[in-house]
């Protein structure tokens, strides 16, 4: 068989191949052997992929965060400054118990407010921690979805099922942002990823 009968031969299946890798790009990125959507939908808005990361402790995953917002943001100040919907997209890599998984995010929240910060939004941190605290055990392969919705608030979901009240002050969902983005992140390197670095 001659090199252009190859060629010929060949074609098609080079094509599939093109065609199945650009495909994937397209569904999503990956992280730790996780599928991450490339975009995700609030409030009627297409929002894009701004970062990936993984929660470790030790060797311990946690969970796979991923950022998605109206356009992409390099800086943690640029994030909490647009006022479009965004989501913060926790893929569950181990069992938390809801106490645990609770206090997780507000000593974090705590550590990346400031005094008056903590005050103005005191109220919704408290009903944050309760309505997880409420919850059973989050599992491996559960989704936790923080969501901010304009002229709603922080709507929050576990497995696409809302969890709790709509908190209603950017204040508050910036605050937990500051979870992942502040001077004091929960891990440096999970900062880097969901603020788009290599």
């Amino acid at each position: 068989m001659t090199i252009e009968n190859q060629l010929k031969h060949w074609a098609p299946a080079v094509a599939m191949v093109v065609a199945m890798a650009s495909s994937a790009s397209v569904i999503g990125a990956e992280i730790g052997g996780i599928k991450i959507d490339e975009t995700a939908t609030v409030a009627g808005k297409t929002l894009v992929l701004n970062g990936v990361g993984m929660r470790q402790i030790i060797v311990v995953k946690v969970y796979a965060a991923a950022l998605y917002l109206t356009e992409k943001k390099t800086s943690a100040a640029d994030v909490q400054a647009l006022p479009t919907p965004k989501r913060v997209a926790l893929h569950i890599q181990r069992e938390v118990n809801s106490d645990e998984f609770g206090q997780l995010f507000i000593t974090s929240m705590n550590k990346n407010s400031t005094k008056e910060e903590k005050a103005k939004v005191v109220n919704q941190t408290v009903k944050f921690g309760e309505m997880f605290s409420n919850l059973q055990p989050v599992k491996k392969g559960d989704v936790v979805t923080l969501d901010w919705v304009p002229g709603t608030g922080t709507v929050s979901t576990l497995n696409g099922k809302q969890i709790g009240e709509a908190l209603p002050d950017i204040a508050f969902y910036n605050a937990v942002l500051r979870i992942w983005l502040g001077e004091n992140p929960v891990q440096n390197d999970l900062k880097r990823g969901l603020l788009g670095e290599k």
